[in-house]
């Protein structure tokens, strides 16, 4: 009767959301402890497996130890893990990473969108879902599906009273849209609203610069010479995972003096 008891209580309920958080905060605290670089966070993320197989969030955590070495495939199996586990959490996430780890872009907004019915108007890596969309259909070419999803991430965030400021890589890729629409206009006052939010972005200003170039502004000359600064000074675009995450249409020094 002894034994049975301890036996009973030896094993938590991993069908219980509490026991899950509780049990992956102590987890997670050792993991930091090592860092995703090391072997240890996966040995302390798969000791909690061995005890409660069905917490999605171990799963995704896994995952990003396989971002670090360059594994992406394997990022995304893990993630996969995770979405099966717990979809209305991990389904966005795991479009992002469709969109910006691997470029599969149409596995990104097959994700996305179905994330937009489980979770309506949520966001993701500080995003709208429909951010990622709207650059998905860019990279693939399909502008005017891009624009209208530009939108709707820039509606979504005026909601409310909107007195809130639009991220300013959101209107930095819409101006990037409408440059490679041709819509320089359009392009430029995008452009320009970005730059009102972050001075200094890299991108940016060198996009602003190929604007004024084409339609044959002088001014293009201030922003490559801006661009070229916030390079040499660091800047960035300011979004998490950067050291893994490849945004589109970034450029280099090297793309600055070929301009």
């Amino acid at each position: 009767m002894t034994t049975a008891f301890t036996d009973a209580w030896a094993q938590p309920d991993c069908a219980s959301q509490h026991v899950q958080d509780s049990l992956f905060h102590t987890y997670a605290q050792k993991a930091r402890i090592f860092g995703p670089e090391s072997l240890g966070w996966d040995a302390t993320f798969d000791s909690l497996l061995a005890i409660c197989p069905n917490i999605a969030e171990v799963y995704q955590e896994k995952g990003i130890r396989q971002m670090f070495l360059g594994n992406f495939g394997k990022t995304i199996a893990y993630n996969d893990t995770a979405v099966a586990l717990d979809p209305k959490r991990w389904l966005a996430y795991r479009g992002y990473l469709h969109c910006m780890l691997t470029h599969d872009y149409e596995k990104a907004i097959t994700d996305l969108l179905a994330a937009e019915q489980l979770t309506p108007n949520a966001f993701t890596m500080d995003h709208t879902f429909s951010f990622f969309i709207a650059i998905s259909h860019m990279e693939s070419g399909n502008y005017q599906e891009s624009e209208k999803y530009f939108q709707k991430d820039i509606a979504q965030q005026r909601r409310g009273e909107g007195r809130n400021d639009i991220h300013f890589n959101s209107l930095l890729y819409f101006g990037i849209l409408y440059y490679l629409m041709n819509e320089f206009d359009q392009a430029e006052q995008k452009l320009s609203e970005c730059l009102q939010l972050y001075e200094m972005h890299p991108l940016a200003n060198y996009y602003m610069a190929m604007t004024l170039k084409i339609t044959g502004n002088q001014r293009q000359n201030v922003y490559f010479e801006k661009a070229r600064q916030a390079i040499q000074d660091g800047y960035a675009l300011n979004e998490p995972n950067m050291h893994f995450a490849r945004f589109p249409r970034q450029v280099s020094l090297e793309d600055i003096e070929r301009r």
